[in-house]
């Protein structure tokens, strides 16, 4: 096992290496709009992880992913020869869900300001149910009190 500042330095430099190479080396046109968000190794440094992201629907992200997979050769041996590790890693292409998910999560802070705006509307002229203070203390028992 190495260390982890090691694994993430690699990680990065991999991150580097194959965004540079899908943008001057690899001339698929199913590559155009993909970006590389993130990579990851294991403590051997045996496998790494790349995430990426597509820009389009959902047959532009099926395209991409079967591009990088033909492309997977070509991106591991430029990786092997830029990093100068003695095992050059396999690398596994994994789409990221972060878009999704922070479409998800507009999504539902959307939701719940139209929710707000609803309640607003339902409450504005109305008061509250009691008195403003319901702790009030009679004159009578604070009297009784400051003796």
């Amino acid at each position: 096992m190495t260390d982890k500042a090691r694994a993430r330095k690699l990680a990065d430099r991999i991150q580097v290496v194959v965004a540079e190479t899908l943008q001057r080396r690899v001339k698929d046109p199913r590559l155009g709009f993909v970006t590389i968000t993130d990579t990851r190794v294991t403590g051997d440094l045996r496998e790494a992880t790349v995430f990426y992201t597509v820009y389009g629907d959902d047959t532009d992200r099926q395209a991409a992913a079967a591009a990088l997979e033909s492309a997977k050769g070509i991106l591991r041996s430029t990786v092997g020869k830029e990093t100068g590790v003695r095992h050059t890693p396999s690398l596994t292409f994994v789409a990221d869900a972060l878009p999704d998910n922070a479409r998800n999560i507009d999504d539902l802070l959307d939701r719940a300001r139209q929710i707000d705006a609803a309640v607003r509307t339902t409450a504005a002229g109305k008061t509250h149910a009691g008195d403003a203070d319901p702790y009030k203390v009679p004159a009578s028992e604070r009297d009784d009190e400051d003796e």
